[in-house]
């Protein structure tokens, strides 16, 4: 039996650690690429795969180290899920944010091109390239109208997939993720922020939870399924891009109340800061996955107030072991 081979770049955030996993457990060998040596890999060891892929460095800025990478493993598949994905940093930094989700997206693809087109591409696009909407719910087909520098340059990203797969018969497909969660998920998220403040209110080890905007709605689902899709994309015969969302939205003042509800707090700890709104935002947005579910047979039925239970059990779970761990002598 062939072995199949995947590169994946941004291995050490959350959608590389969970479909490390996933690809592991269909017999794959998983090349997983950081862009330095520093980069945090506690992710893949939270679950328990960091031992099981090969880890290489490269900086995706320059064609030459992904020229390397396709030699070396001649992979069969490539999931690009590197990219600058924090919206509130592309404001900071927005040139830099869209060198490297546009540059790196086009170096892949001319390696791809160049070494072997029969190598299948995975893009992670974004929901965010949709920004002031006309019509909900989102398809595939909706206009696009980005509102801050990370979703132009994702935008700018998927065309560039789109030209490649079109001009040079590749086969590249996007999957356009709306929002989701998952414990793994960095701090500076909005979920993970909530919950773990929520918790630590509920220690006396923080006083209030500001947060920006909360009456703007959004489309969240859970990250583990998500990857399943990811996959489920290079197995088709022919690529396409696919929504990838729980297709019904929620508000970040539902969420917050819940969590709140949940552990126990008084809602009176958390405020909204305008000094944390954003200068432009989406008000409310939310997907139609039936083309996913159809085409890809993709199977998604999660609320997400059940994720909200199962990401705050993992995160009381966890902390309860490390507490546990520190007093052991």
């Amino acid at each position: 039996m062939n072995i199949k081979t995947a590169i994946i770049t941004g291995v050490n955030g959350q959608d590389g650690a969970y479909l490390s996993k996933l690809l592991l457990s269909k017999g794959y060998r998983v090349i997983g690429v950081i862009r330095r040596k520093q980069a945090n890999l506690e992710k893949l060891r939270y679950l328990k795969v960091l031992d099981k892929i090969t880890i290489e460095i490269a900086n995706l800025l320059h064609k030459k180290a992904i020229d390397v990478l396709l030699e070396k493993y001649k992979p069969q598949e490539f999931y690009n899920l590197a990219a600058q994905s924090s919206v509130y940093e592309s404001f900071i930094s927005p040139k830099a944010t869209f060198e490297f989700n546009t540059l790196s997206v086009f170096n892949i693809l001319d390696a791809v091109k160049q070494f072997d087109k029969n190598i299948r591409i995975y893009q992670a696009s974004s929901s965010e390239m949709f920004g002031k909407v006309n019509a909900l719910p989102i398809t595939e087909n909706s206009i696009l109208h980005p509102v801050s520098p990370y979703a132009i340059s994702k935008a700018s990203a998927h065309y560039t997939c789109v030209f490649f797969r079109e001009s040079y018969q590749m086969h590249v497909s996007s999957g356009i993720l709306f929002n989701h969660e998952s414990y793994l998920r960095d701090t500076t998220f909005f979920v993970k922020k909530v919950i773990t403040s929520c918790i630590k209110i509920s220690k006396g080890e923080l006083d209030i939870l500001e947060v920006g905007n909360i009456s703007i709605k959004r489309d969240f689902g859970f990250a583990p399924k998500y990857v399943e899709a990811m996959h489920l994309m290079l197995q088709k015969s022919t690529p396409s891009d696919y929504l990838i969302c729980s297709g019904k939205s929620v508000s970040l003042k539902e969420i917050i109340d819940y969590v709140f509800d949940k552990i126990g707090v008084d809602k009176a700890k958390y405020k909204s800061n305008s000094e944390l709104f954003r200068p432009s935002e989406i008000i409310d947005i939310y997907g139609d996955n039936s083309k996913a579910k159809n085409t890809l047979n993709w199977d998604y039925n999660y609320s997400f107030f059940d994720i909200l239970d199962m990401l705050i059990n993992e995160e009381l779970e966890n902390r309860q072991n490390e507490s546990a761990s520190k007093k052991l002598p």
